[in-house]
């Protein structure tokens, strides 16, 4: 097994390797407005450091979101591209699940809140029982309309760092996605045979950029 795993639906564009055991090679940069850039010099990274070959990987791992049209997209169309030019499955998985197992190799257990900045002063949100548990459908509110047994919760993730007078008993780690835990996340689910995601994208809202309203399409007469 060679993992390939990736994820672009947050300011953290990281990739990593993994061969079913353990993280083989991780790169992470932190810039939300260059996934575009970033992305396939992290893929090439890791595998340089790893010492292997595209040709040798065989399956795909990616972050579906929640999170932001533009840099989500980015990750999926990536993801699809590889995964048709190598003949292998591509693997969709939670963002926030992600961040909820990195949370787990932290040494944190159930039942915590992950957050990643949703911007407009808003979160994505779920809620786990422990690293590899989702108890709640991921979400998308202002943390001040969250339940308070929600915000009681241990937290992790930008989101509630963002926001520390809502997320009361925030946590450091992690601070960010990390490429490495969402592949050993895949590794563990596929060892147990579990489903994946569809590899599509989680948005949770409509795009911020929209057709103004009462445009009329001007024809040539």
């Amino acid at each position: 097994m060679l993992l390939l795993a990736f994820d672009t639906a947050t300011p953290a564009v990281t990739a990593a390797l993994h061969d079913g055991e353990r993280v083989l090679a991780e790169s992470t940069v932190i810039d939300a407005r260059r996934h575009g850039e970033l992305l396939v010099p992290a893929v090439d990274r890791v595998l340089s450091t790893a010492g292997r070959a595209l040709a040798d990987v065989t399956g795909v791992v990616v972050g579906v979101g929640p999170g932001p049209y533009t840099g989500l997209r980015v990750g999926l169309v990536t993801a699809a591209s590889f995964g048709d030019a190598l003949g292998v499955p591509v693997h969709g998985v939670c963002t926030l699940d992600g961040l909820a197992w990195a949370a787990g190799e932290a040494g944190l257990e159930g039942p915590f809140t992950v957050a990643t900045d949703a911007r407009r002063k808003e979160v994505y949100w779920a809620c786990y029982d422990g690293p590899a548990v989702r108890v709640t459908e991921p979400a998308v509110n202002r943390p001040a309309d969250l339940p308070a047994d929600v915000l009681a919760l241990p937290a992790v993730g930008a989101g509630a760092a963002l926001y520390p007078d809502a997320f009361t008993d925030r946590r450091p780690d992690p601070a960010h996605q990390s490429a490495g835990s969402l592949g050993a996340l895949a590794a563990h689910r596929l060892a147990a045979g579990e489903a994946f995601a569809p590899a599509l994208p989680l948005y949770l809202r409509r795009p911020d950029a929209q057709v103004p309203a009462g445009y009329k399409a001007v024809l040539p007469t």
